[in-house]
């Protein structure tokens, strides 16, 4: 039985962990921080839903949280530029995403792991490969051995640049926030609505909240004064309904804002004993909400290369060659995605944002069945 540490354990961290415990491995997860912040929510396209079948934990998350069938975009007006029939999109994703608290996700992976799994509050500051294995230098001076390691500990990832060396990181020009609200929407209103150089997206987390983000260009650290959540509420004011309500029932104290950077490209994501998850592989950002569902495909994809072969670094090879091209394509796409929203002048982001009613229904729908449905989520067969 392989003695394996994972380090980090956040959505992609849990779910390889969980992977590997249904085979029976002897799994650690290795935490730096100790918060239990509820976070924002997450949507959980078809794609991921199928991986965490593959789990054994699907059905726990579809039970917490909300089903979403529509996908709408307007304008900040209320003008409708695309609003496609949430059958269609049920029928070509093959189920209704679903939006839960990010805390209740954590909460499902963390819940399938054995007691003692998680070992919080210590960082791995460096990595060496011995001749059994790989060796963890702690924060806390001290160091542990084992036979594999995940590194799951997102784009910053010291595992990253043991595998990669220095990785550059570029400030991507917008930030973004994310809230939950107590008012709850219309069904048919779930997606984004768009402006000249901002989006806000909304979709129903279960029967009485409502998850909400919104991007915008602005300096790389840059703060509201007068509180995030009191500039947003006047920036949107004037959005169509439901925007400025959304905000209106939302606790300022759960307003997350984040600035949005992109990584140099991760050339290795696995070198003999030691493998890269999530974030750690290929940091995308948001506007594909593929974010967390790709890690949970690769915790699942890896959990079946592992149970095809006992050679570990055979396996972790086997993943990085089946998971690089779809996961490469993807974020390709949501960095191009923001790159319009937030195309300055705000008159060229507005034309482009506009531009996509042109494009037919069932093209849009088949090209996000492609990266989302059920169907689109593969795993590895035996040789």
């Amino acid at each position: 039985m392989a003695e394996i540490v994972v380090v980090g354990a956040g959505i992609a961290g849990l779910a390889t962990a969980a992977a590997f415990q249904r085979s029976d491995h002897s799994v650690t997860v290795i935490e730096e921080r100790t918060d239990t912040s509820s976070g924002a929510g997450i949507s959980i396209w078809p794609n991921a839903l199928a991986a965490l079948d593959q789990l054994g934990l699907g059905e726990q998350v579809r039970t917490a949280g909300g089903r979403v069938t529509a996908g709408a975009i307007r304008w900040k007006d209320g003008r409708w530029l695309r609003r496609p029939a949430g059958e269609r999109i049920v029928t070509a994703l093959g189920e209704p995403l679903v939006v839960l608290q990010r805390a209740a996700l954590r909460d499902i992976l963390s819940g399938a792991l054995a007691p003692g799994t998680i070992v919080d509050g210590v960082a791995v500051r460096e990595v060496s490969t011995i001749r059994d294995g790989v060796r963890l230098y702690l924060s806390d001076s001290s160091t542990r051995d084992a036979e594999a390691v995940v590194g799951a500990d997102g784009t910053r990832s010291v595992l990253a640049r043991h595998l990669n060396g220095p990785l550059t990181y570029r400030y991507a020009g917008y930030t973004a926030w994310r809230g939950v609200s107590t008012l709850t929407i219309e069904a048919d209103l779930a997606g984004e609505t768009l402006g000249s150089g901002a989006e806000v997206g909304h979709v129903p987390m279960g029967s009485d909240r409502t998850y909400w983000f919104a991007t915008e260009r602005a300096s790389e650290g840059a703060s509201a004064p007068q509180g995030e959540l009191a500039y947003l509420r006047s920036r949107f004011a004037s959005w169509a309904t439901p925007i400025p309500e959304l905000l209106a029932a939302t606790d300022p104290s759960n307003v997350l804002r984040n600035d949005l950077y992109d990584r140099s490209h991760a050339r290795r994501w696995a070198a003999g004993p030691v493998v890269l998850v999530g974030d750690a592989a290929h940091p995308m950002r948001p506007h594909l909400g593929q974010g967390g569902c790709q890690a949970l495909e690769d915790a699942a994809v890896l959990g079946a290369c592992v149970d095809l072969t006992s050679d570990l670094p055979a396996a972790f090879a086997a993943f990085e060659a089946f998971r690089r091209r779809r996961v490469r394509a993807i974020a390709r796409e949501s960095r191009l995605i923001g790159d319009v929203v937030n195309l300055r002048p705000a008159a060229l982001s507005a034309l482009a944002s506009r531009a996509t009613v042109v494009l037919p229904e069932f093209a849009v729908t088949r090209h996000l069945a492609r990266i989302a449905a059920r169907s689109a989520f593969r795993l590895p067969t035996a040789p």
